[in-house]
């Protein structure tokens, strides 16, 4: 049995059960979740204000001739990392289950305990679908734009919305961004709080999460679009929604993982 700093893990050969939810969950995980965060929103607003700053941040960093391409795929892209920082929010929503202090402080326990390796390993393998992602990205726009001029900013819109090459990047990305998306909520759904929950490994909480979506194809997808609406509503205006649907979708997350897990 694996142990770091003196605590045993449960060895990672055999799948915790999964439960058949149904649309009626997914529902009730926002509710919850909509609960949590009107309880704790006065404490960590500002944790959700960083994820906007960095947005803007990424739209500042790209807005310029050179890296303009990669512009939409590194703001899309950042929900990628959306469940390693819901991480604090998972830690919080299972002490208010379970009738223990939540105070804000305690949003960076899994930073500090048993959780600390597998949310680095589970975190790296988010950063390299990021990665991989950006990479995809810049391909497509290499394959679709690179035997023309190049991008610029006073022209993207005429050329993505007027020319052939610009809607075969939007149709080849928005593919391929479905793809990296589809998979980050597989592989991350559950296993991330799975982590926070359970002295479990990285690699037995990624089989859970997998076999969560297995057993509730639909069901996830319908969170998967539940998800994508509330983020694209967070992005307007200017991303400051996200404050309020980052944390929200965090503790969320965590009540849907109870519904799916047999803890």
């Amino acid at each position: 049995m694996q142990t770091i700093e003196g605590t045993a893990f449960i060895p990672a050969a055999k799948v915790p059960e999964i439960r058949r939810i149904s649309t009626s969950d997914l529902d009730w995980a926002l509710r919850e979740g909509w609960t949590d965060f009107r309880a704790k929103r006065g404490e960590l607003l500002f944790i959700g204000i960083v994820y906007p700053v960095i947005c803007l941040i990424a739209v500042v960093m790209t807005f310029n001739d050179p890296l303009l391409p990669l512009l939409f795929p590194l703001v899309a892209g950042l929900s990628i990392a959306g469940p390693a920082v819901a991480s604090g929010f998972y830690e919080l929503a299972r002490r208010r289950e379970e009738g223990r202090d939540s105070s804000w402080w305690h949003f960076l326990d899994p930073l500090n305990g048993r959780s600390r390796l597998p949310l680095a390993m589970l975190t790296g393998g988010m950063a390299v679908l990021f990665v991989g992602w950006l990479v995809v990205a810049y391909g497509i726009y290499n394959v679709t734009f690179g035997t023309t001029a190049p991008l610029h900013v006073g022209d993207v819109l005429g050329r993505l919305f007027t020319t052939s090459a610009g809607w075969q990047l939007i149709v080849l990305g928005n593919l391929a961004g479905l793809a990296f998306a589809v998979a980050t909520l597989v592989l991350g759904v559950v296993s991330f709080p799975m982590v926070v929950d359970k002295p479990v490994d990285a690699g037995l909480a990624v089989r859970t999460s997998i076999a969560a979506a297995e057993k509730n194809p639909r069901e996830i997808f319908g969170w998967g679009v539940r998800v994508a609406g509330l983020l694209l509503i967070g992005l307007l205006p200017l991303a400051v929604g996200l404050a309020v649907v980052l944390p929200w979708l965090g503790y969320s997350t965590w009540h849907l993982y109870t519904r799916l897990v047999v803890r």
